[in-house]
């Protein structure tokens, strides 16, 4: 039996939907994926990139409240949403290539 994706904390409806379009269908799904192949899959599929929302996903797979991220934990998950952000989001490409990128129908760069 799959559960939404809103059943993992602080993750609500939107998230539900983001993940849906990305093809993440639930949050037994979304926790197998782990959170920096879910974000890179949210990217992907046309999510804008913002590290809070990228934190506040770490936070809840790890049952956390999302505010409790601070000092250097904080720091690292920069570093790992920057890596994520630079290799699968290009603000230029409209959600089309994004898609025609994500079947593989365009060459990688």
């Amino acid at each position: 039996m799959s559960t939404p994706v809103s059943s993992i904390r602080n993750l609500g409806p939107a998230m539900d939907a983001a993940c849906a379009e990305a093809g993440i269908p639930d949050a037994e799904t979304l926790r197998a994926l782990g959170p920096d192949e879910t974000y890179r899959r949210l990217l992907r599929a046309g999510t804008r990139p913002h590290f809070i929302g990228y934190y506040v996903l770490v936070m809840g797979l790890q049952g956390r409240p999302w505010n409790d991220c601070k000092g250097d934990e904080k720091k690292a998950l920069r570093v790992r949403f920057d890596a994520i952000k630079s290799e699968a989001f290009d603000a230029g490409l409209s959600a089309f290539e994004r898609a025609l990128d994500e079947i593989g129908v365009r060459p990688k760069a």
